[in-house]
């Protein structure tokens, strides 16, 4: 799978040839004022819950690809009542659903959601994939959480997407110890940097979870990795 960090939590996947896109907040990060959304590809656009550094883009990117939105039901809601987009798709925790490219359980995640304007977003969630080319968890925001513990029960990870920032989600010290509830030994960071309540020591960050055997990926923003 080739992997591309577009800054915060954004996060771009190929699968075979399906594009998938998570949580775009690009246009008002400053850190990536050179990446151009009209070029970013996507089939599918998944977004973890309805604050704006999650959903920015979301749907200028989702109409100029004609993407399926995916997200809780009232994300799905949103997007159809307020924005008339209506090719979206609901899961909620728990649930799980089988696409072209392969299969997405929607599973917990603690952190608040609420859109733009302040009203409620739903849950909070995450995403575990099982899919011909590797397995994933895309995490989204949330703090360390005993839950993380059913989900090798499942699906034998490859990868994971954590948040690492502290301050509104894990640090490092509890990202650490999700890697081990989740069995994963290759993550990659997200949520840190871009703004100053979720600045991050490199290099300690990337200690810390060598100390564990596990390796820590992060990407510059524009990068792509392939796992």
């Amino acid at each position: 799978m080739k992997i591309t960090f577009y800054g915060h939590a954004c996060c771009h996947i190929e699968i075979g040839s399906t594009n998938i896109l998570f949580d775009p907040f690009i246009t008002p990060n400053e850190k990536a004022s050179h990446i151009d959304i009209s070029t970013i590809k996507a089939d599918y656009i998944f977004l973890s819950h309805g604050h704006n550094d999650h959903i920015y883009d979301a749907l200028s990117i989702a109409q100029q690809n004609d993407a399926t939105i995916v997200s809780n039901f009232e994300i799905y809601q949103w997007y159809n009542k307020q924005h008339n987009y209506s090719k979206t798709h609901p899961l909620a925790q728990g649930g799980s659903w089988k696409f072209d490219f392969g299969k997405v359980k929607c599973v917990n995640a603690i952190h608040s959601s609420s859109f733009p304007d302040g009203t409620y977003a739903g849950n909070p969630v995450g995403f575990v994939f099982e899919t011909p080319e590797g397995n994933f968890y895309f995490a989204g925001d949330t703090a360390l959480t005993m839950d993380m513990k059913l989900i090798p029960m499942f699906t034998k990870l490859d990868f994971a997407f954590l948040p690492i920032g502290d301050n509104f989600t894990m640090g490092i010290e509890e990202a650490v110890v999700a890697a081990q509830f989740i069995e994963c030994n290759k993550i990659i960071g997200i949520h840190y940097d871009t703004f100053g309540f979720i600045v991050i020591d490199k290099e300690q960050a990337s200690q810390a979870f060598a100390a564990k055997n596990t390796n820590l990926l992060l990407p510059e923003i524009g990068e792509s990795i392939t796992l």
